[in-house]
């Protein structure tokens, strides 16, 4: 066998992104937990838009990174106010988007700059 298949490489990746996005906000008790996650959110989407990586980085390692799951789940908690849920979706979805969008614009600042 001499190529490795994509669900092994992008599962592989998502091992990783899912155990760093742990190791993060295990050791983060500076902000609460649906924060962290948008802000692991944005900075995911950030890295995507900037490097547009290959599967194993892209939809593996970021995607692992990234959680949506984490992100409904706090939407959908109980004691979390509708005024507080709506501030976390909206900064997180828009701030996903003008992360990715950033990324994206730095990326090709960096190949057109003489």
């Amino acid at each position: 066998m001499d190529r490795v298949p994509l669900s092994v490489v992008v599962g592989s990746g998502a091992a990783l992104g899912a155990a760093a996005r742990f190791l993060i906000t295990s050791q983060v008790s500076l902000i609460d937990a649906p924060s962290t996650i948008m802000l692991i959110n944005i900075v995911g989407a950030t890295l995507m838009g900037y490097f547009r990586p290959s599967p194993f980085w892209g939809t593996g390692f970021l995607g692992g990174f990234t959680s949506f799951s984490a992100f409904a789940l706090y939407l959908a908690a109980p004691q979390l106010s509708w005024f507080s849920a709506t501030i976390l979706f909206l900064s997180t979805v828009f701030g996903c988007v003008a992360g990715w969008i950033l990324g994206n614009a730095l990326a090709h600042r960096k190949t057109t700059a003489p």
